[in-house]
């Protein structure tokens, strides 16, 4: 029986990306594991994986914690259950992972070591000393990686230009996949979109713009708030789906802006298909992503998107389906919206274009390239 380990630094991770890939492969007659801080108290990954293992992890990479004493966890784990593949994701996890892995001769049965970017930490547009920084750690675990896995084309021409590791040894691969039967108009009742639109206080005549996204940062909220407020339309409304840090700026954001009895902050939500498609568009102002799961959601869906043009965004919305923007440019970004909210028909021809682009990034797509993938790695000897 063949065996592997998918490793995350929390299991939400697992649980909200990769869960579909772990079922298959153990309908497939594989050992599928995990490890993930406080991953047993996950009932999804309970019920999904064969076995669970915990580990602790510090945000920083190059905490002592994560150096020293966690690596000896992963050690003992790969030692004991002698898995072919330990497959790696998010970047905490995955450096602290290939270090621990590191040493073959620790590792009588040395498992072939596979490293998903979900979007590497130096892109284009990167502060000089912090791309710098994550470039050379990114190089140094290179040496420790037999095969990388990128999901844009910008990652993947970086991977091959700063040679972290050799061009035969990385795959692209069009993110970790959308379950294109779930997230399809023909799942969603047009109850269900009422439902949702009543349920924020919506007339039949107002049209909502809908951001999912953490309220961070890096993905700048605050454009996409401000640009609303340009409109200075009526009947229109605009909605956060996530949570995070910068909530209470964006609140009082809203109210300086004169538009807070136009906009929610709905928190995390499980209902995210109904919002999607109880909106006219969906919005992204990020400065940096990987492959943005929320647009490619939206693509499926058929709803229009409007993003900013930065790696993996600019991926998906390329030729016509969707509609780009420079990072920081609220008022092109002002501009969009309105284009999409004053022609309803054109917006709807977008989203039908975008959503014929997302069959290569079906679940079932991707989980034959994991099969490729898995299959020359068990065959392969690889003296790197």
């Amino acid at each position: 029986m063949k065996s592997i380990l998918m490793v995350t630094t929390i299991p939400d991770t697992l649980q909200a990306f990769l869960l579909p890939i772990a079922y298959h492969f153990r309908s497939q007659g594989w050992r599928v594991d995990a490890m993930a801080c406080k991953i047993s108290s996950n009932a999804q990954c309970l019920q999904i994986f064969d076995n669970v293992w915990n580990v602790e992890w510090s945000r920083n990479p190059l905490e002592p914690q994560n150096l020293i004493l966690t690596p000896r966890t992963i050690q003992q784990v790969v030692q004991q259950e002698k898995y072919d593949i330990v497959h790696v994701h998010t970047p905490v996890a995955a450096f602290v992972t290939r270090y621990a892995l590191r040493n073959k001769h620790l590792f009588p049965h040395k498992p072939k070591v596979i490293y998903t970017a979900h979007g590497f930490h130096f892109y284009r547009g990167g502060k000089p000393l912090k791309n710098a920084l994550f470039l050379n750690l990114e190089k140094l675990a290179g040496r420790w990686t037999d095969y990388l896995v990128v999901i844009n084309r910008e990652d993947e021409e970086a991977a091959k230009h700063k040679k972290l590791v050799s061009p035969e040894r990385i795959s692209y691969m069009p993110g970790i996949g959308v379950n294109l039967e779930e997230y399809s108009s023909d799942c969603i009742s047009s109850s269900e979109v009422i439902q949702v639109r009543e349920e924020l206080g919506l007339t039949p005549q107002t049209q909502m713009l809908l951001c999912v996204a953490e309220l961070i940062p890096r993905k700048r909220p605050q454009d996409v708030l401000k640009a609303f407020a340009h409109l200075n339309k009526s009947n229109t409304f605009l909605a956060f789906a996530g949570n995070g840090p910068l909530l209470y700026d964006m609140q009082q954001l809203a109210k300086e802006l004169n538009v807070a009895n136009k906009v929610r902050f709905l928190g995390f939500r499980k209902d995210i298909p109904i919002l999607i498609s109880a909106a006219a568009a969906t919005v992204i102002a990020s400065e940096q992503e990987g492959l943005p799961r929320c647009v490619m959601e939206s693509m499926s869906l058929g709803i229009p998107v409007i993003g900013t043009a930065i790696r993996g965004t600019q991926d998906l919305l390329k030729d016509g389906c969707g509609f780009l923007v420079k990072v920081g440019d609220v008022k092109s970004l002002a501009n969009a919206m309105a284009y999409v909210l004053n022609n309803p028909l054109e917006a709807r021809i977008t989203g039908q274009r975008a959503r014929e682009r997302m069959t290569q990034y079906d679940l079932s797509h991707i989980i034959k390239l994991h099969s490729a993938l898995y299959a020359q790695a068990v065959s392969t000897k690889i003296g790197a």
